[in-house]
């Protein structure tokens, strides 16, 4: 008997291995060549201010991938300062070297060039790009993200018609460099806000400071998959389209259960895929992307504003904009996060359905509780703190660090307190443990007014809770441990919490962090340090032939 069940174990890992061959083989390897400047003629708001442009592009080119292809980046910095590009949501399985944060990546220098290569590994779905050190995220230089399902794999919906990315965000007025200076004072760090909406790098219609604005042409009847993103820096929206309702089908990588809004939340750093049928008499339609916990009445900039023209119109968008939830009704917001829920029969990245892996009956490794707030250090210097600390970033990336010299004299494994908060607020270079194959639950507490928004990257987590309000162990009793979705980054409400599940079987050095710019780079963030001591590289990448060194 004993024979025979180790010759099945035999068989089963022969099966896996051929499988995973196969999806090998079947991968294509996809090559891009990036020129990525500084573009003072783009003006997209009509400000002499420099915009970072890839290939001349603002948004930057689409990645269009499917599940498990091999995507080979290029990029030339032909910026005046270094440069990192990360790729929110990508889990880069066993490859945290390809991350592109500080804490993984030695920056693209000016003036030379480095190829990042990553697999879209057992992923699907709706991502965005981005630069990721020196405040660049201000100045443009995000792109859409497409991982499609391979042809084995049935979508949970129909083909629709074509598919359009929109990628929305807050935008200042002034050049990064002006921005970011003003981080290091009290009104920079804690009361800067942004001037304007952007829908694919294209002002509000009938803003005077707008040089363009965004229009997707559609044809009466059919039905259209928009891939929606935030890339902001600071503010929520809820996105809306004139007398048209929309049907989520997928968030960050997950097929959700299907729902029909009128509306949609979208928080910094998230993405959504919604389904838009061109069901009304022909004519132009407002789409609408309203900043959360702001007054916009007074701040009309703040309303991003494009149009759906359906291509047998002749007339041009007419009418008040559509009314959306009030954007201080955070119960509306709460209410609408808990009703995005896995879709537990479709398949998604295999073609095993997504419910086949669930947190019902889970035993959790670890627990982090992370309370985010704002803390003066020394000189009174404005910061962003978690727990009370403020990361500190080092010369070296943590992940050289930790590969040539176990971390030695660059940081101190464990010292961040994981559930509590410390006396005096102080900088530290904060890694942590994350348990290898253990799950771990992360609360995640918003001592803010503002609405913030976490991500994880290497991995998606399940999202199990919302709450308004102190969290306690009593809260674990409000969990959704059924259908939770899926996703890598979470909003938390001011004044509230959320609390995720993941599994770390992802080795690697992962960025956990505030997806608010100015929350990041002052200081919001911290590392898991997921460690598998063995040294197969099937477990974990070794380090790439073209790793930069620095530090």
């Amino acid at each position: 008997m004993a024979s025979t069940g180790y010759h099945r174990r035999l068989i089963a890992c022969a099966i896996l291995i051929a499988a995973a061959l196969v999806a090998q083989a079947n991968a294509i390897h996809i090559y891009l060549e990036w020129n990525v400047t500084l573009d003072s003629t783009i003006k997209p708001v009509s400000q002499d201010q420099p915009v970072i442009a890839i290939n001349g592009l603002f948004p930057g080119p689409l990645i269009n991938t499917t599940t498990n292809d091999f995507v080979h980046v290029n990029v030339f910095n032909n910026m005046d300062e270094p440069l990192l590009f990360t790729w929110n949501g990508i889990q880069q399985r066993l490859n945290s070297w390809q991350d592109g944060v500080s804490g993984t990546n030695c920056p693209i220098q000016p003036g030379t060039n480095w190829t990042y290569v990553f697999q879209t590994k057992d992923q699907i779905g709706s991502f965005f790009y981005f630069p990721s050190i020196n405040f660049h995220k201000a100045a443009g230089g995000f792109g859409p993200i497409r991982v499609i399902n391979r042809n084995v794999i049935a979508v949970p919906f129909p083909k629709p018609e074509a598919e359009f990315d929109l990628l929305i965000g807050d935008w200042f007025y002034d050049s990064y460099k002006s921005t970011r200076g003003m981080m290091i004072t009290h009104l920079g760090a804690y009361y800067t806000f942004p001037d304007i909406i952007l829908m694919n790098g294209k002002g509000p219609l009938g803003n005077p400071m707008s040089k363009a604005y965004e229009s997707f042409n559609v044809t009466q009847g059919k039905t259209y998959r928009l891939r929606i993103s935030n890339v902001g820096n600071a503010l929520s929206f809820n996105f809306r389209i004139q007398n048209h309702q929309m049907v989520l089908v997928e968030t960050e990588g997950s097929y959700t259960d299907q729902i029909t809004l009128d509306s949609l939340d979208v928080h910094v750093g998230q993405s959504y895929s919604v389904l838009v049928t061109a069901n009304q008499n022909a004519a132009d339609y407002y789409m609408v992307a309203s900043s959360k916990l702001v007054n916009t009445s007074d701040f009309t900039s703040l309303v991003g504003i494009g149009v759906l023209h359906y291509s047998n119109s002749v007339s041009q968008v007419s009418g008040p904009l559509p009314d959306g939830p009030d954007p201080f009704d955070l119960d509306f917001s709460v209410n609408q996060a808990k009703s995005i829920r896995w879709n537990l029969t479709a398949g998604a990245a295999r073609p095993n359905p997504q419910g086949t892996f669930n947190v019902s009956n889970v035993t959790l490794s670890q627990t982090f509780i992370l309370q985010s707030s704002i803390a003066d250090l020394y000189d009174q210097i404005p910061r962003y703190v978690v727990n009370n600390v403020s990361y500190s970033t080092p010369e070296t990336p943590l992940k050289l660090a930790d590969y040539y010299v176990n971390g030695t004299g660059v940081y101190q494994l464990d010292a961040f307190p994981v559930r509590s908060v410390n006396a005096n607020a102080a900088y530290e270079v904060s890694v942590v443990t994350g348990i290898h194959k253990g799950w771990i639950e992360i609360v995640l507490k918003n001592n803010l007014n503002a609405m913030d928004s976490w991500h994880l990257d290497g991995f998606g987590f399940y999202v199990v809770g919302f709450g308004i309000g102190d969290w306690t162990a009593k809260s674990r009793d409000t969990y959704n441990l059924y259908d939770p979705v899926v996703r890598s980054t979470v909003q938390v409400y001011p004044g509230g919490w959320s609390a995720v599940y993941a599994f770390l079987d992802n080795p690697g050095m992962w960025n956990l962090r505030s997806q608010l710019l100015k929350h990041w780079y002052l200081g919001q963030e911290l590392y898991v340090r997921v460690h598998d001591p063995d040294p197969n590289p099937a477990k974990e990448r070794p380090p790439p032939e073209n790793l930069l060194l620095c530090g």
